[in-house]
């Protein structure tokens, strides 16, 4: 018969100290000054970090309730997910699929309030959006320099996952810089992964560092995958918090397509000196949009708009900002293999007019 472990008489345990007993250390049965006596010092420095953090952000987490509009059903849908507040007067950050389509808004704050909320922007192209609700001095967050990230440092998660309110998840920073697309089909750069676990009803909750300033907004996961969850970068929510609460939108330009990513000939590229490898083929233009004015035909391959080289559609949708709405632009293309320059004016998105 193996041993796993051999005690002497002298160090054998009793029934008190394999309970957690301190032991005595100084021969008298009483327990010397340098035993640890409290909580406080059995908690190493992770844990004090991560109990900081929550305890700076947690009265600022807020679950939300709706009731949602969803095709086929006679009924709304009720729904509910996280957010956090971002200014002492009621401005609550969360995801834009969390209250997109609601018909009713209802937040639950910390301290047992029922808050009925009002929709201030939405925008789907970011998964992010802003409600309001009429409550005085509540606690908020500060959102960090989502720029100053490092790859393995403490994240914490803080959300309502299927409905256990305030639930506390921590890891780490597992990547930087990861792209997703939106339910409207957008690319959002700059997405945060993490291995804090994430569930249903975390999205719209706040990533948080050890300081205790929100690094991101939670907001998908993998389903089958453990411990791969994304969050939505600071910066981003900054500045699109920022639109929404000014103008209740995001205003951006479009010019009527449907395209892939395709590569594109050696001989072209050498030919014309292109800088890049691949451009975006016209798969579709738009009727009466600025792509079939300016002329565009589906086959065109898109490789530079105002000498700035497009490559892919994520870097199409990059320089169709607000500020190309109605200001006239130079769209380069490949039609067979003739390089054509076409004078296009970008016009607002429909879906944000």
């Amino acid at each position: 018969m193996t041993k796993d472990f051999a005690v002497s008489e002298k160090d054998e345990p009793t029934a008190m100290s394999l309970l957690g007993e301190p032991r005595p250390q100084n021969g008298s049965g009483s327990t010397s000054k340098n035993d640890v006596s409290t909580d406080d010092l059995l908690l190493d420095e992770y844990s004090r970090s991560v109990v900081s953090a929550v305890a700076r952000v947690a009265p600022a987490v807020v679950n939300i309730e709706i009731e949602q509009r969803v095709k086929n059903r006679p009924r709304d849908v009720a729904g509910s997910g996280s957010g956090f507040v971002i200014t002492p007067d009621g401005f609550i950050l969360t995801n834009s699929h969390v209250i997109h389509h609601s018909t009713r808004i209802v937040v639950n704050v910390p301290d047992g309030r029922d808050c009925p909320a009002q929709l201030i922007g939405d925008d789907p192209d970011t998964d992010l959006a802003v409600i309001r609700i009429d409550a005085p001095q509540l606690a908020h967050v500060r959102l960090a320099d989502s720029e100053s990230l490092r790859v393995g440092q403490v994240a914490i998660a803080i959300g309502n996952p299927l409905g256990f309110q305030a639930s506390v998840t921590a890891g780490v920073i597992s990547a930087l810089g990861r792209s997703m697309y939106s339910q409207s089909g957008r690319l959002i750069d700059n997405i945060i992964q993490t291995d804090a676990a994430l569930n249903p009803g975390n999205s719209g909750g706040p990533l948080v560092n050890s300081a205790g300033e929100v690094i991101g907004v939670n907001t998908a996961m993998i389903r089958p995958a453990q411990g791969i969850c994304f969050a939505i970068a600071s910066n981003t929510a900054k500045l699109v918090a920022g639109w929404l609460i000014r103008d209740g939108r995001i205003r951006r330009s479009y010019i009527g397509v449907a395209g892939q990513n395709v590569p594109l000939h050696r001989r072209v590229i050498r030919f014309y000196n292109l800088p890049l490898e691949t451009g975006v083929l016209v798969v579709s233009v738009e009727k009466a949009s600025p792509a079939k004015r300016a002329g565009l035909r589906e086959g065109d391959v898109i490789v530079a708009f105002n000498e700035r080289p497009i490559g892919t559609i994520h870097e199409l949708h990059k320089v169709l900002v607000s500020e190309q709405i109605g200001v006239l632009a130079k769209l380069l293309v490949i039609r067979h293999t003739e390089k054509l320059e076409l004078s296009i004016m970008p016009a607002e998105s429909p879906s944000h007019a």
